[in-house]
């Protein structure tokens, strides 16, 4: 039966405006089954999820993981989830909830006891990693105090004052980490940092990725994932994404908006936000990479019209782009005329025309 304390915390959770997907393997079913329990469930919980087995937790994540109850599995799984949640409440504040655990059961496990949780929102992420005594607990203990420890991470990413007691003793390990994306965004919005990025696994990049897809990602759709997994298949190294602050023609996205767009790849693709409009801006922030294009950027970016109708002013920026050693991956794209076209097709300034190259049609046609 459910104590008052517990019942009293999940009231306070369905009251709060966030609606949210669990996702829990090995442990962690308990904080499901409480959170139905309570009356006003439907307000928070969309769906709850159980990948038991190894091909349901590969299929959800779209992938399989180097470990299974690892603190960067948790995070993922979380990110999925964030992901599902959005899909299912497009207009709702939203966020995923996971944890993979392994605990306790009816032979002798060799390895430890613990388990990962993970909460991620737009604005923040929430990591607990608890190391559990072996031997010290019967499963439904660990169940239990892993069940709390999750309903206690919902409580801190809702900004809930009050937590359930965990029965933590000095043979346990447990610790908690809170990374908050909206501190980048605000930093980079008052010109405090010039780009900042967000990994997979939801930790912070200080530092250039091996290659940049930019553009707005209102939506996020299957071409810019596609383009991104050929650019990546043809460089042999992984491209992030880049979200743009400010631009040129538009206002700036407030923090809001851009960590909103920046969650649809959670746990999915390493995404960069930067206050670098153009790709001259970019390239004396990302010096070395290639930006990853598709066919019509590449007709805007050799364009004089963009450099105050200056064909010196092109030349310039084209020149400072080379210097810094950027270039272009162009993706070919069908026209409205119907054909194919691709880089062949550019008029590009003879000195520039290294600065230009294909990827295969091959690899990538969107059409």
């Amino acid at each position: 039966m459910m104590d008052d304390q517990t019942h009293h915390l999940i009231a306070a959770i369905h009251n709060k405006p966030q609606q949210i997907v669990v996702a829990v393997a090995g442990a962690g079913s308990q904080a499901v089954a409480d959170l139905l329990a309570v009356a006003g469930a439907s307000r928070t919980v969309l769906e709850a999820i159980i990948p038991y087995s190894e091909a349901a937790f590969d299929n959800f994540l779209r992938y399989k993981p180097q470990k299974y109850v690892a603190e960067d599995t948790a995070v993922a799984l979380a990110g999925r989830a964030l992901f599902r949640a959005r899909c299912l409440a497009p207009h709702t504040p939203v966020l995923g909830l996971a944890c993979t655990a392994t605990i306790r059961t009816d032979y002798h496990k060799r390895g430890h006891h613990h388990a990962h949780i993970a909460v991620w929102q737009p604005s923040t992420l929430i990591v607990s990693n608890l190391h559990l005594e072996k031997g010290a607990r019967s499963r439904q203990e660990e169940e239990r105090l892993i069940s709390n420890l999750m309903l206690n991470s919902l409580a801190q990413a809702t900004s809930l004052p009050d937590r359930l007691p965990l029965s933590i003793t000095q043979n346990d390990n447990l610790t908690t980490e809170e990374i908050s994306f909206i501190h980048y965004s605000q930093q980079l919005s008052n010109q405090e940092l010039a780009y900042f990025g967000i990994a997979t696994n939801g930790r912070i990049l200080t530092t250039p990725p091996a290659g940049i897809l930019s553009g707005s990602f209102n939506p996020l759709h299957q071409g810019h994932i596609q383009l991104a997994q050929a650019a990546s298949d043809y460089l042999g190294s992984p491209v992030a994404f880049e979200c743009t602050a400010v631009n040129a023609d538009k206002p700036p996205l407030s923090s809001e908006t851009l960590l909103n767009r920046m969650a649809q790849f959670a746990g999915r693709w390493p995404i960069y936000a930067s206050s670098a409009p153009t790709f001259l801006e970019k390239a004396r922030l990302y010096p070395g990479i290639p930006f990853v294009v598709g066919y019509d950027t590449a007709v805007r970016i050799l364009q004089p019209r963009f450099y105050e109708n200056s064909p010196p002013g092109l030349h310039a920026a084209l020149r400072e782009i080379q210097a810094h050693g950027n270039n272009f991956l162009v993706a070919g794209r069908q026209g409205a005329d119907g054909a194919f076209h691709q880089m062949d097709d550019l008029h590009i300034p003879p000195p520039f025309t290294t600065l230009f190259q294909p990827l295969p049609a091959n690899l990538f046609r969107m059409d």
